[in-house]
């Protein structure tokens, strides 16, 4: 295999992308909150930036959503320095929407090329698997994730409302809840883009929509959500709308979550050791010990599941979003759910995830704490029998971003698995976000106060 990670030259690779009409290549990496970073490359440059690498500002894993650089050690305090990102050819693929460009991911390194950037978060995800690797355990993951979709408001210029926001359009397909096609458009790009995508539904709430990916590898399922995400962003742009994965946008309706459906596999012969037919609810002692990890650490996974202050928004009683450390057999209102499938389909699905999660961070936690439960032979409590959401019966997750930051820091074995300079670099750029909305006065604020006091 050549240095593209394929069985072809990067210059079999530019003739082939050549005679495809393709004559850009657009390298996207992920940065530390999941957004798209990279940079576009003219097709006969590719051999020069397969040798060289692309220099981006290290400070793009510590810039906020609203481009302030966040003092994050390694960044301001070493004077900004460099990353090298070197582009993956392996996962080359057109982009069907923008004609003559293909895209592909790229892996950040430090400057000398000499190691991946700890922070990088392919890199955290690739140490969580190989440690649980070392267990002789393979994790398979398939994600599911919701969005909505909103369109400009007439009514407020510059703002947005939610796209066909009609009633009880949930689980329904075709025009009712979808006049313009959207969700067969995006399903066709995202399938003719490579990312295995299977099916998809207009959601619960108007303007809501869930596209399912099919299930793989750990970083392949990551890899996937990730340019998912960014696939339907640009899809719903060149329409002229706004595809948003924040967890709860809309007061008076639910939010949107990122479940992720999870199994192991022996490495050796590829069986599924969740499967126990004459175990305990037919699972083995090793998904009771998966499922009891991922319990004992759901306070520090908060963190990287729900990720920012507007995800605590989503949790509660009654939302179908998980408010309690808990699991049940095919129970949508516990935070583990075990679906019915046994055999070979016998797996976790994990439903603490918001949309908002950056995929690669929220499966390395998830696979780090399957990992710390199978070795530590963690046991689990019984499963939530009947409809969950009764305080009395299993403790609460944090309540808000600060609460579960702190729950993060305080979780020593889940930061080794992680890496601690990842978990360093992650609490100070999350903390920094809570200092700034503390500051920050909202439109609710005016509207209660300002009149009467």
């Amino acid at each position: 295999m050549s240095a593209t990670g394929t069985n072809e030259t990067v210059e079999q690779v530019v003739e082939r992308l050549r005679a495809d009409g393709v004559d850009v290549v657009r390298v996207s990496y992920p940065d530390l909150i999941g957004v798209d970073r990279g940079r576009d490359v003219l097709v006969e440059r590719l051999p020069s930036v397969m040798e060289h690498g692309l220099a981006f500002c290290r400070a793009v894993y510590h810039t906020s959503p609203r481009g302030d650089v966040v003092d994050v050690a390694g960044g301001l305090d070493a004077g900004l320095p460099d990353i090298r990102v070197l582009p993956d050819l392996s996962t080359l693929r057109p982009v069907p929407w923008e004609r003559g460009v293909a895209q592909c991911l790229g892996e950040a390194y430090e400057p000398d090329g000499s190691r991946r950037c700890a922070e990088g978060p392919r890199e955290v995800l690739r140490r969580a698997v190989a440690r649980l690797g070392e267990l002789g355990l393979d994790p398979v993951v398939g994600p599911e994730l919701e969005y909505f979709l909103c369109e400009p408001d007439p009514d407020a210029p510059g703002r947005w409302r939610r796209y066909a926001d009609g009633p009880g359009d949930v689980y329904t397909t075709g025009r009712r809840g979808d006049p313009g096609g959207h969700l067969l458009r995006a399903l066709r790009h995202l399938r003719d883009m490579g990312l295995g995508v299977t099916m998809g539904n207009h959601e619960f709430s108007g303007g809501q929509f869930e596209i399912n990916i099919d299930h793989s590898g750990a970083l392949d399922a990551a890899d996937r959500a990730f340019r998912f995400r960014s696939a339907v962003k640009e899809i719903a742009r060149a329409e002229g709308r706004l595809a948003t994965f924040m967890a709860k946008p809309f007061n008076g309706e639910g939010g949107s979550g990122f479940h992720v459906h999870l199994s192991c596999r022996r490495a050796d012969d590829g069986t599924n050791v969740f499967d126990d037919a004459d175990g305990e609810h037919g699972l083995s002692d090793v998904a009771r010990h998966a499922v009891a990890g991922v319990l004992e650490h759901a306070p520090a996974l908060a963190a990287l599941f729900n990720p920012t202050v507007n995800s605590y928004k989503r949790f509660g009683p009654d939302t179908l979003a998980p408010w309690l450390v808990d699991w049940g057999l095919d129970n949508r209102s516990a935070m583990v759910r075990i679906p019915p499938e046994r055999g070979g389909a016998s797996r976790l699905e994990v439903r603490l995830g918001d949309a908002s999660a950056n995929p690669y961070l929220g499966i390395a936690g998830l696979v780090a704490a399957v990992y710390l439960g199978v070795r530590d032979k963690c046991a689990a409590p019984p499963p939530l029998e009947g409809y969950g959401y009764d305080a009395a019966r299993a403790p609460a997750l944090p309540a808000d971003l600060t609460a579960a930051l702190d729950a993060l820091e305080e979780d020593a074995d889940l930061a080794e698995v992680l890496g601690e300079g990842f978990v360093s670099a992650f609490l100070a750029y999350k903390r920094d976000e809570v200092a700034r909305f503390q500051r920050y006065v909202t439109d609710w604020e005016f509207r209660e106060y300002a009149h009467h006091l």
